[in-house]
């Protein structure tokens, strides 16, 4: 089967408080026609990203996104104005319904804008609405309606232009079980028509349902444990910002220091450590990337230290031995 959506080797990269930040790093991912398909992982993982690269909302770094045959990532003009009016159906995250608007009103609103004809634009939002099941509410404005309506609402809008790949930020965010529940069959009775729905989550109660999951933050196994003391010289890096984190290290003697690497090729050091402070320590606790590049200072003799040996050495109470990592 032909993808209906293929992902190949894509970077997203961009600048933040004068550093570089790679959200999306060497991301490959492909999807045929009628699957729902959940991206999870945690705030920062690049769910959020991801979407807005495959909605022609932002570019991206290097890589390749086609969305049925068509290259999103060189779109312009009238192309990149016919995806999204018709290929690409789009679900906010919070809903974004207009307060002063029914429901109805809200759903015909992409086709008004388009410039269709009121009638015309009416009766798609109607037919819309009874798919979602809430013709009857179809006059109710977006105070009258609970949160899992107004997530219908926003779900028979990004469908009003009848896209074949539908993209939900977040669908059951700040939804009860029963309005949860009610969002989730509606997308699973979407994808039978061939639509390929594609949500970010991070709440994997939701993973049974879907037809593939997508970890945006893989799991790193833990290192093994190492008996060999690191010695560094002056100058010699002991890792380096963005690099995946691996251990958390004891400095047993000498001196090193914290470096900020800025986007522009400059540098700062933004800290520094001596015996016996730890390094290192929140990349391997909250498996993030390293935050800063540690360099030795002068000559450094360094444990390394698995998170159950910090774990079990570290005095939480000394303050000292905080650091960047």
């Amino acid at each position: 089967m032909i993808d209906l959506v293929a992902i190949d080797d894509l970077v997203v990269e961009y600048t933040t408080d004068r550093y570089t930040v790679r959200p999306l790093d060497g991301f490959t991912m492909h999807a045929p026609p009628g699957q729902l398909v959940a991206l999870l992982g945690p705030s920062g993982s690049g769910k959020t990203t991801l979407l807005s690269i495959l909605s022609a909302m932002i570019p991206a770094t290097s890589g390749s996104v086609h969305v049925n045959g068509i290259d999103v990532l060189g779109l312009k003009g009238t192309a990149l104005e016919d995806y999204r009016r018709k290929t690409i159906g789009i679900v906010f995250q919070g809903f974004n319904l207009i307060p002063s608007l029914t429901a109805r009103e809200n759903v015909a609103a992409p086709l008004l804008l388009a410039g269709v004809k009121n009638k015309i634009a009416l009766a798609r939002a109607d037919e819309l609405l009874d798919e979602v099941d809430l013709a009857d509410r179809a006059g109710h404005k977006p105070v009258q309606l609970s949160g899992g309506q107004q997530q219908r609402v926003a779900v028979a809008r990004g469908l009003v232009g009848d896209p074949l790949v539908l993209l939900a930020d977040e669908p059951t965010a700040n939804l009860d079980h029963i309005s949860a529940e009610s969002v989730v069959e509606l997308l699973r009775r979407l994808r039978e028509r061939g639509r390929t729905i594609i949500i970010s989550t991070h709440d994997d109660r939701l993973l049974p349902v879907v037809d593939q999951v997508v970890t945006m933050h893989p799991d790193h196994p833990s290192p093994p444990a190492m008996l060999d003391e690191v010695h560094l010289v002056p100058g010699e890096v002991l890792f380096r910002q963005s690099g995946q984190s691996d251990y958390i290290y004891q400095i047993l003697s000498g001196t090193v220091d914290i470096v900020r690497e800025y986007a522009d090729g400059t540098s700062a050091v933004i800290a520094t450590r001596t015996a016996p402070a730890f390094v290192g320590e929140l990349g391997p606790m909250l498996d993030f990337p390293r935050s800063a590049t540690v360099v030795a200072q002068r000559t450094v003799h360094l444990k390394p230290l698995t998170i159950d040996q910090y774990m079990a050495t570290a005095d939480p109470g000394a303050g000292a031995r905080t650091s960047q990592d």
